[in-house]
């Protein structure tokens, strides 16, 4: 696998960021649990393998996906040199309050369930809770992540959200060294364009979350007609039906080409891929190995660009 360079950070992270929101077992959108040692021998699984950047969160399974990978970290006497685990705020689950206090609290609880005295990279959670003003505003969620950053708590800021004109609004803050957009530039949409140029101009680390959009293109739109967890058009569903039997033609699976097609954009620092087991890891290295012709990404990329203005969801 390869490594490369994460922004304007200094740190030099894995193409693939292993994202552990099923970890903290969430059957309600997984379909699946977790169970605890399974979720800490994923972890160590990925402290062995190739892949060296960790994402989580303060939400995720109540906590419980940072606990998870705090009782591996203890296990291994600490972050093994060379890996990178990021985490974000979030205010208190089924509560809008996402104030300064409640980051600095935030903050306090996944250092404690990290078994951490600082944390590397630290990302303002869907900032869309509340207004870009709000965000900003004295005594916010911004201005308490400065202060933890120039306190040394937190090494370097990110922010992770949806909407790609709110996460150009924080990038144009300049307070940030990292972004994570989910589901907006895959195969299927690239509305995120945008927010890559500009990541791109300013030094920012662009990270792609949720390559696959929420499954449709690793089981196909017949077995998944929906698309980021909704549902969507004929035209959409139409376009990847077409791109799994192009990609049949050639022998790839269409998760391969979902997943190269992140991972080739030399703009994007790292492409979040979910895991849940340990087996997880070598599905994903195989995905990545898996040799795609340059004939058939002549034959895909047309088709990509048609969602480069969006998709349209339709309602059930």
């Amino acid at each position: 696998m390869s490594t490369r360079p994460f922004g304007r950070t200094g740190l030099t992270v894995s193409d693939i960021c292993v994202g552990t929101s099923a970890l903290g077992s969430f059957p309600a959108q997984y379909g699946y649990e977790v169970d605890e040692d399974t979720a800490v021998a994923t972890i160590h699984r990925v402290f062995d393998g190739p892949f060296t950047f960790i994402d989580t969160s303060n939400e995720y399974g109540g906590g419980a996906s940072e606990e998870r990978i705090g009782r591996a970290i203890a296990e291994r006497g600490g972050i093994p040199e060379g890996y990178v685990v990021a985490t974000k705020v979030d205010p208190l689950p089924g509560s809008t309050d996402f104030s300064g206090d409640r980051v600095r609290r935030s903050v306090e609880e996944s250092l404690e369930r990290l078994g951490l005295d600082k944390l590397q990279l630290v990302y303002l959670h869907d900032p869309e809770k509340i207004s870009f003003e709000e965000g900003v505003a004295k005594g916010g969620p911004l201005e308490a992540l400065i202060d933890l950053r120039d306190q040394g708590v937190i090494q370097h800021l990110g922010v992770a959200g949806g909407p790609i004109d709110l996460e150009l609004q924080y990038l144009a803050t300049d307070a940030f060294d990292a972004v994570i957009s989910h589901n907006r530039y895959t195969l299927v949409e690239q509305t995120a364009e945008p927010l890559l140029e500009d990541a791109a101009r300013r030094g920012v680390a662009f990270v792609n979350a949720a390559p696959f959009g929420g499954g449709m293109l690793v089981k196909g739109p017949r077995a998944v007609p929906r698309y980021c967890y909704a549902p969507v058009d004929q035209a959409t569903i139409d376009r990847v039906l077409r791109m799994e039997e192009l990609c049949g033609q050639h022998g790839v699976p269409l998760a391969a080409a979902a997943l190269q097609f992140s991972v080739r954009d030399d703009r994007v620092a790292s492409t979040i891929v979910g895991m849940s087991q340990p087996s997880r890891v070598e599905e994903t290295v195989r995905l990545l190995n898996h040799d795609i012709p340059e004939e058939l990404w002549d034959q895909l990329l047309p088709l990509a660009r048609e969602g480069r203005n969006g998709i349209e969801a339709v309602t059930v």
